[in-house]
């Protein structure tokens, strides 16, 4: 589902792609990656960009809005992957 935010996000996209994939991965790879295809030529910073926020739409999706953190190459990763409470924590058991 298309938020507000993503829709803002394309439209910085298309005006300069560098700042949408600043706020999608922050001081990443992925920004040095796509300020080299935008001085390259101004369409593949742009397929970059899009891509970058297609990828966070998915993880959205997948993992829910903030359940996930950005681990590089355009994956994502759940923030409680593997942390859940035993069944019977903080009851008092048998």
């Amino acid at each position: 589902m298309v938020k507000a935010s993503d829709v803002l996000l394309i439209l910085v996209a298309i005006l300069f792609p560098p700042a949408a994939a600043a706020f999608v991965t922050g001081c990443s790879c992925d920004l040095l990656i796509n300020i080299c295809l935008t001085i390259l030529g101004y369409i593949p910073g742009h397929i970059h960009a899009f891509w970058l926020i297609y990828k966070k739409m998915q993880a959205e999706e997948k993992y829910g809005y903030g359940g996930f953190h950005y681990t590089g190459n355009g994956h994502y990763q759940a923030l409680n992957q593997g942390s859940a409470a035993p069944a019977n924590y903080g009851t008092a058991g048998p």
